[in-house]
């Protein structure tokens, strides 16, 4: 009998436990369910078809699109929603997913803050939210996320501390917080992450010393704490973690010499960027003798000594970046390179090199896309090799002493993006062949001894961005061939937006067709000879921040709208037959759309404008002053325009002090002394009487709080 009652009772325990299980299921899939719905009830898709659209709640979640659920398809266990251009913000509901083991949501447009509840998914072991626009603070409960492998929130908003907390997640293998805005020291507590592989901290505001603990992390391969605010030197531990493959403390305010043998100390190391910091000593040796390495970058140091030997044992090199250092010696290397058939970038300029480009130069990699060599005591000519080097995509010999022509054989550089050539001594003509080029964006020849015209072979430039030729001895006119090609034309190029010819020898007109070039924003024509009237299309150049037209021979009607309206971004001096209204007068062709006189700062503007109004009040009935400079001529101090320019900033308008019906002021600096520059606007009416009646009144007026008249002239 007691035998039977226990069976009954067992019998009846399983069966009200297989009951609820039978129960429980549904509503574990309804509960999954209905957390999905929410979450979708938030985001606005962009992709079309929306993968969304098979979301339907008549139907079991495990059917739906970028859905994964186990192998009983009860419990969803997968939500993969990367690349679909949402926006919306992440909801709590999804920490009832409960047996969630990846959540991927990366490459979207999500917004709002990081759920503290995602915490509360303790089977989750991917969490990837990387590349959306996620605000707030990591929460501390992310540490309940035992399982997680992997945490990336690379390029978001979050900000506040690393919460020491992440330091208990002992199964991460890669931790990625890149790329946002989080502060605070590095917590020490990281190290604590034995499986960790990858450490990517970069693009940050964090601060303070690298922890040495940061050693403990034996599996550790991949290392990136670049573009913080970190200081101090590097704990020696940290070169000795020898598993690292993957270096970068880039961009901060770290010091201290760099060990001769970190290759060895490193022996897996592939990548090396060590640039912008403020590391003294030389270039460790070692790494030129590291087979393996693919990438060395110490640039904008402060390493001195030469250049070590053995660059040509590094068949596997793809990136070398030692630009703006101290390093000494000649361009010998250059030669030993040769070997490096993968070599893609190659940058050693702003350095103390000196010597001749080995003519051999075009014997390197011709994979290479970046050749970078200017800032350094170059001479003699550019080999005409270098035109061997086709997948170039930057060329860069500026800040040099090279002489010589340019060579024509740089036209055979098909790819070339960037051409700087300024600041040498180039000399002979612009070679016809550079109109080959024409992927260029930027083309720099300013600053050499370069003659003769502009070649029309330019126009078949598609993509150019910036053009400076200025400070050379270039003459005849402005072609107009390279702004009406049929298939390109420079004036329906909407990209251009710096064209600088200034300090040339240049003649006849302004073309109309530069009118065209609606993105111009620097156009510098100044220190020419150029003739002819101003285009008035150039009034429609909306984007036009910088007008330089002068010392010229210009003439006619000076245009009103557009630029125009901005003094400080136009500048017309010394063209004398140039005129503000009508240029029917002969009294108005030598006039200059503006007047300027300087006075010794003394006391606020108010004031000054206060009491130059009272004294002309008390005067206008006394005496008639004469429209002419007579008064004002008894050994007037002589300013060029030039010395105001340099003054005031080039009239920038940060140093514009005030403004009025009649004209600008200008605070600068001249001869020591603190001045105020006043720009008269003659184009306003009865303009030149008042000036002329304040500055006799100014010249007889002597008071501490009234600011002495210095001199006054006319451009």
């Amino acid at each position: 009998m007691g035998f039977s009652l226990n069976f009954m009772i067992t019998f009846q325990l399983a069966f009200l436990l297989s009951f609820f299980l039978l129960r429980s299921t549904p509503l574990s899939i309804i509960t999954n369910k209905e957390a999905l719905i929410s979450f979708k009830s938030q985001l606005v898709v962009q992709q079309l078809p929306n993968p969304l659209s098979t979301w339907d709640e008549n139907i079991s979640p495990c059917n739906w699109s970028r859905v994964s659920c186990n192998e009983n398809r009860r419990r969803v266990i997968g939500l993969n929603l990367s690349g679909l251009k949402m926006t919306g913000s992440i909801t709590p509901y999804l920490s009832n997913l409960s047996f969630l083991r990846s959540l991927e949501l990366q490459n979207n447009q999500l917004s709002g803050n990081l759920p503290p509840h995602l915490g509360n998914l303790f089977r989750l072991r991917t969490l990837n939210l990387s590349f959306n626009s996620i605000v707030g603070v990591i929460s501390p409960n992310i540490s309940r996320c035992q399982s997680l492998r992997e945490l990336d929130l690379t390029q978001n908003k979050i900000s506040g501390n690393i919460p020491h907390e992440i330091g208990l997640l002992t199964h991460l293998q890669v931790l990625n917080l890149a790329s946002n805005q989080l502060s605070g020291d590095i917590s020490s507590s990281l190290a604590n992450i034995s499986s960790l592989v990858h450490l990517n901290l970069g693009t940050n505001r964090l601060s303070g010393p690298i922890p040495p603990d940061l050693a403990r992390l034996t599996n550790l391969k991949f290392l990136d704490l670049s573009i913080n605010h970190l200081s101090g030197t590097v704990p020696p531990s940290i070169y000795n973690m020898s598993s690292l493959t993957f270096l970068a403390l880039a961009s901060n305010d770290l010091l201290g010499e760099l060990p001769g043998d970190v290759a060895i100390t490193l022996p897996n190391l592939l990548v090396f960027n060590f640039c912008i910091n403020n590391f003294t000593g030389t270039i460790p040796w070692s790494l030129h003798n590291h087979t393996r390495i693919k990438m060395i970058r110490m640039a904008h140091n402060l390493l001195h000594g030469s250049i070590p030997p053995g660059l040509g044992n590094l068949p596997n090199l793809e990136f070398y970046n030692i630009e703006f250092n101290r390093i000494v010696g000649g361009f010998d290397f250059l030669e030993l390179l040769t070997n490096n058939t993968r070599l893609n970038f190659l940058a050693f300029d702003n350095n103390l090199l000196h010597g001749e480009i080995p003519k051999s130069i075009g014997n390197l990699s011709k994979a290479l896309t970046i050749l970078n060599m200017g800032g350094n005591d170059i001479h003699g000519a550019i080999p005409p090799s270098i035109g061997e080097l086709r997948s170039l995509q930057l060329l860069s010999l500026s800040k040099s002493s090279v002489s010589g022509e340019i060579p024509s054989e740089i036209g055979q550089l098909k790819e070339l993006r960037v051409l700087g050539l300024a600041d040498a001594m180039l000399s002979g003509k612009i070679p016809d062949s550079l109109g080959n080029l024409e992927m260029l964006t930027k083309i720099d020849l300013s600053k050499n001894k370069l003659v003769g015209n502009i070649p029309k072979s330019f126009g078949n430039f598609q993509s150019l961005i910036s053009m400076d030729f200025s400070d050379n001895n270039l003459n005849g006119s402005i072609p107009t061939e390279i702004f009406n090609l049929p298939h390109l034309r420079i004036g329906n190029c909407k990209s251009l937006e710096i064209l600088s010819l200034a300090r040339n020898m240049f003649l006849g007109p302004i073309p109309d067709s530069l009118a065209s070039v609606r993105a111009l924003e620097t156009l510098d024509l100044s220190s020419n000879q150029l003739s002819g009237e101003i285009p008035l299309g150039f009034q429609n150049l909306h984007s036009l921040q910088l007008l330089n037209l002068s010392f010229n021979n210009l003439e006619g009607r000076i245009p009103r709208n557009g630029v125009f309206e901005h003094p400080s971004k136009v500048h017309l001096e010394s063209n004398r037959n140039l005129c503000s209204l009508s240029c029917n007068n002969p009294r108005d062709r030598g006039r200059k759309s503006s007047i300027l006189y300087i006075m010794i700062s003394a006391s606020a503007a108010a004031s000054l404008c206060f009491l130059i109004g009272f004294l002309w009040y008390k005067r206008r009935g006394k005496k008639t002053v004469k429209d002419s400079f007579e008064p004002l001529k008894a050994e007037p101090q002589m300013v060029s325009y030039n010395e105001l320019r340099i003054a005031t900033d080039d009239f920038k308008e940060e140093n514009l002090v005030g403004f009025g019906s009649f004209g600008f002021v200008y605070r600068g600096v001249l001869q020591g002394a603190a001045v105020a520059v006043k720009v008269l606007d003659t184009r306003v009416a009865k303009s030149r009487k008042s000036f002329l009646a304040e500055c006799a009144a100014l010249r007889h007026v002597r008071h501490r709080n009234v600011v002495k008249l210095m001199t006054v002239f006319e451009y």
